[in-house]
């Protein structure tokens, strides 16, 4: 992968993070995709296990964060977690998957000390996997894109700490996860108001009723249905805040959103290497499939999305680096690229034709997970209501016509 001047310049340091992770995913990474531990609901605990020993030996585990815990910026953070996607089993590899990842961004900026010692340090080390419970299941109401309808509610216990009881849906990562966090009510049902709260799992008051089939494969555990009955939290489990669980959550979607968009670039372009060597490999009617217009534009088509995502990217990348919570901006980010990546894996799939539709490389997959990716942190309807509520206020609040 090559990075030209048409962006912001990247650092020098994020520049040889990236190298030394891009050389690690594709000689040690790659040749794990036809390892049969990386099947079904995701990469197993042995696999995962075994990846992040040689990421740890190679010197790229938890590459975005620095050894005196300082976090690279967003621009910078681009650059390596995009190197990190080239294989689906990379981000879990080198420790930049979802949900930890942002866990680890929320954690670092409002857990306590004794949090980060407690929660944060294992899941930097690469010892721990984490989950965020925050979705619940639709056919009972629950919050899902519309936060305001949490139904889990968390309730102060006579002489300290709450008492949570609710249910959750599409947990990512809960199945093998150390460390939790609970989003729960705990203002009245009229001011729905949320508080996050830090928990040990397994924990028997968390119980994981099924893990999902879903069309997507690449993350640890999967995403499960989670019911919680009469779990028990001290007040030093309150991660920030009383009160604050919704605010603190757009502290962690705008990034976490973003990281998405970074890894499966990685991915759509690894899918673009394999369709364009097969394109130029492969002859049909006396000439390379390339040299056929309908494949040779298709490819052309994904240079064209590719370089509009990752351009999409390191601006809203920048936007973020300025403090900004760049709700807009990530939204926008996240509509464009999820739809972008989805047509060149879709266009790669196409291209290879028989072969695009087996397992017999990563396109299939790839095509699995970004389509499922405009699902995933908001779908593509949600982020464009809200920039449409966002341009009505603008335009009746006196914005310029």
């Amino acid at each position: 992968m090559s990075h030209s001047s048409s962006g912001p310049a990247p650092t020098e340091r994020s520049v040889r993070i990236a190298e030394r992770v891009e050389a690690f995913v594709r000689d040690v990474v790659i040749p794990y995709e036809r390892d049969p531990r990386r099947t079904g609901h995701g990469p197993g605990e042995e696999l995962v296990r075994e990846l992040r020993a040689k990421a740890r030996g190679a010197g790229v585990l938890t590459p975005h964060i620095l050894a005196d815990g300082d976090h690279l910026s967003q621009l910078e953070t681009a650059l390596v977690l995009k190197r990190s996607g080239l294989s689906p089993l990379g981000p879990v590899a080198v420790n930049t998957a979802a949900p930890d990842e942002g866990n680890m961004y929320l954690l670092g900026k409002i857990g306590t000390q004794g949090q980060k010692d407690r929660f944060l340090a294992p899941l930097v080390r690469g010892e721990a996997r984490s989950a965020f419970f925050m979705t619940e299941p639709a056919e009972e109401g629950g919050a899902g894109s519309d936060p305001s309808m949490l139904q889990t509610v968390a309730q102060r216990r006579q002489g300290g700490g709450w008492r949570i009881d609710g249910r959750k849906a599409f947990i990512t990562g809960a199945e093998g996860a150390s460390v939790g966090i609970v989003m729960a009510r705990t203002g009245s049902s009229e001011t729905t108001r949320a508080t996050m709260f830090l928990v040990d799992l397994p924990h028997p008051a968390i119980r994981i009723e099924r893990v999902l089939d879903t069309i997507d494969s690449s993350m640890p555990g999967g995403h499960a249905v989670v019911g919680i009955e009469g779990l028990e939290v001290g007040d030093d489990q309150v991660l920030g805040e009383v009160d604050e669980g919704f605010r603190y959550a757009q502290i962690r979607l705008s990034p976490a959103r973003l990281s998405h968009c970074m890894r499966w670039h990685g991915a759509a372009t690894r899918a673009q290497e394999i369709a364009t060597a097969y394109a130029t490999r492969r002859k049909a009617f006396g000439k390379l499939l390339i040299d056929h217009e309908g494949v040779g534009f298709m490819l052309a088509d994904n240079l064209i999305d590719l370089k509009q995502a990752e351009l999409m990217i390191d601006w809203c990348a920048t936007v973020l680096d300025t403090g900004s919570l760049g709700t807009t901006e990530s939204s926008m980010t996240k509509v464009a690229v999820a739809d972008a990546l989805f047509r060149v894996a879709d266009r790669c799939v196409q291209v290879m034709g028989g072969g695009g539709v087996t397992q017999d490389t990563i396109v299939e997959q790839v095509f699995r997970e970004v389509r499922a990716f405009r699902i995933y942190d908001g779908p593509t309807e949600v982020h464009k209501w809200s920039l449409a509520k966002k341009i009505k206020r603008d335009a009746l609040g006196g914005g310029k016509a």
